[in-house]
C-alpha cells in the first residue's frame, strides 16, 4: 500500500523538525537558531510577518516552550503546526459565502494554484512499492506491477 496524502504530509512534517533539530545541540530538540532557520525557510507564507523579526520568532518559541528548558520538543512543536493548520482553515473560509456547501478559499500557503496537489498520494518515500498477482513480478521505485 502506497502511503496516502495526509500520511505522507504527516511523515513530511516529523522529517522536516528533524532535518532542523539535528543541527545543533540535542538532536531531538529544537533550540532558538534551529527554530528560526526552519520559521525563515519552512514557514515563510504562514508566518509572513513574524519571519523577518527576531522577537517575534523569540516569542512564538517561548509561547510553544511549555517546559520552559529553552528547547522545543517535538510535542511542544506540534502544537504551532495545529495552531498554524486551524489558522489556515479559517482563512481559508473568511472569504466564502456562507450557506449551503463547503468551499474553501485560498489558505495561508496558497498563491492562487495550489502546488501541493502534486506532492504526496502516490509518493513511495524511497520504498519500493508495487505489486504481483500469482506471487510473480516484481517492481522498482514503486512503478508498476505485473499480473
Amino acid at each position: 500500500m502506497s502511503q496516502s496524502q495526509m500520511e505522507c504530509s504527516i511523515e513530511t512534517i516529523i522529517n522536516i523538525f528533524h532535518q532542523y533539530s539535528t543541527r545543533l545541540g540535542h538532536p531531538d530538540r529544537l533550540n532558538q537558531r534551529e527554530f528560526k532557520q526552519m520559521v525563515q525557510k519552512e514557514l515563510p507564507n504562514f508566518l509572513k510577518k513574524e519571519r523577518k523579526d527576531e522577537a517575534a520568532i523569540k516569542d512564538i518559541m517561548e509561547d510553544l516552550d511549555t517546559s520552559g528548558d529553552k528547547d522545543l520538543s517535538f510535542e511542544e512543536f506540534i502544537t504551532l503546526v495545529g495552531r498554524l493548520t486551524e489558522a489556515s482553515h479559517e482563512q481559508m473560509h473568511k472569504d466564502t459565502p456562507k450557506g449551503h456547501g463547503h468551499t474553501h478559499g485560498p489558505g495561508f500557503g496558497a498563491a492562487g494554484r495550489n502546488p501541493c496537489k502534486t506532492q504526496g498520494g502516490n509518493q513511495s518515500g524511497g520504498h519500493g512499492h508495487g505489486h504481483s498477482h500469482d506471487g510473480h513480478g516484481h517492481s522498482h521505485d514503486g512503478h508498476g506491477h505485473s499480473h
